[in-house]
Parts: structure tokens; C-alpha cells; sequence
């Protein structure tokens, strides 16, 4: 059997409805900018990942020149060539310098 109380049943229910959504909207509330934080940290985790597997490859480019610095003459002899002009006896260094403005215009 079903006892009507009236208008009490319904306003207690939904007192109820609005103190769940108000408890609901408080949590929400506060737990709103520790998801942008943790969203901020996450991009920032991944920009660095990113930055970490940069570093890795210029390390293992610089490690294999150190290498080769270390265990090719050739490679020496080419460094040497470039950076410091050096050469062979007998050989004659031609230097190409660029010029400033390439502005050739015919009139």
C-alpha cells in the first residue's frame, strides 16, 4: 500500500536531486584546474620526449664524428683540407669566395 504524504515526498526529492548535482558541481569545481594542470604537465612530458630523442640523435652523430676523428685518417686529412686549408706538397689551393651581391643585370 502507497501512502500519498503530499507535497513533502516531492519536495524532498527534490532537495535531494539538488543537493546531488550541487555536491556533483562542487567536485567539478575543484577538481577542474588540477585537470588543466595535469593536461598542461602531459604536453609538456611530450614536448620533452621530444627534446630527449633530439639530444639522442645529435649524441650519436657527434659520437660517430668523434669515431671517425679517432679511427679514419681519411676523414682527418679531409677536416684539415676544409678547415685549415692545409694541402699536399706539390698541390695549389684554389679558393672560391662568395660575393656580397650577385647582381649581374643587363641593360
Amino acid at each position: 500500500m502507497k501512502v500519498d504524504i503530499g507535497i513533502w515526498g516531492k519536495l524532498t526529492r527534490v532537495v535531494i536531486c539538488l543537493l546531488l548535482l550541487a555536491g556533483f558541481g562542487i567536485v567539478v569545481v575543484l577538481y577542474l584546474p588540477l585537470i588543466h594542470q595535469n593536461e598542461r604537465m602531459r604536453m609538456q612530458i611530450l614536448k620533452l620526449d621530444t627534446q630527449i630523442q633530439q639530444d639522442q640523435e645529435t649524441e650519436r652523430r657527434l659520437k660517430a664524428a668523434i669515431d671517425a676523428l679517432h679511427r679514419d685518417p681519411k676523414t682527418v686529412e679531409r677536416l684539415a683540407r676544409e678547415k685549415l686549408s692545409y694541402a699536399k706538397v706539390g698541390e695549389t689551393i684554389i679558393r672560391f669566395e662568395d660575393s656580397g651581391t650577385n647582381n649581374t643585370s643587363l641593360r
